[in-house]
């Protein structure tokens, strides 16, 4: 085996400066983040996933609805909700059943185990709410949410709108 090579520290100092002024490195950092963070107050305070919670704490807010409208609330793939929604059925939280206007659609409500575990767990969650809410001011948080809707409206730009040239001949 050989010898590893010395690193150049300033290289490697100046590489993680610029980093950590990389907006695209540090969300997913950031994401990571604030998923594990999620993860250990739901699985402390009910045995809930991410999914979860925000799945019972959306039809508690809001009362049934179909899959397609809980992942437009929670901006998730829709495949994903489809996934974990028979396993929620089957603890008791949810009830599943076709809509009847539209039967190609399958309508959630939510049981009363659900209910009961939403509100063990909807304490612990606020208060993590409530500590964001310590930590940045209203006007902050505004701010910090326009810039996300900018960020995502940047991102679902078409990438020939980015790098037209590039992809040309």
């Amino acid at each position: 085996m050989g010898k590893r090579p010395e690193t150049d520290e300033t290289r490697l100092r100046n590489r993680k400066a610029r980093e950590d002024n990389n907006v695209f490195s540090r969300l997913p950092a950031v994401y990571a983040a604030t998923r594990t963070q999620a993860h250990k107050l739901l699985h402390r305070a009910g045995n809930l996933s991410t999914v979860e919670w925000r799945t019972l704490w959306d039809l508690y807010k809001a009362g049934p609805m179909t899959i397609r409208e809980l992942a437009e609330i929670q901006r998730a793939d829709h495949s994903l909700l489809s996934r974990a929604l028979p396993d929620m059925r089957d603890k008791g939280f949810v009830t599943m059943e076709r809509d009847r206007i539209d039967g190609r659609q399958v309508l959630v409500s939510l049981a009363p185990p659900g209910r009961a575990v939403y509100e063990q767990v909807a304490p612990v969650m606020k208060r993590r709410r409530d500590a964001l809410r310590a930590e940045f001011s209203p006007e902050e948080i505004t701010t910090f949410l326009d810039y996300l809707e900018r960020l995502e409206k940047f991102a679902r730009r078409p990438i020939d709108t980015i790098c037209e040239s590039e992809f040309t001949e």
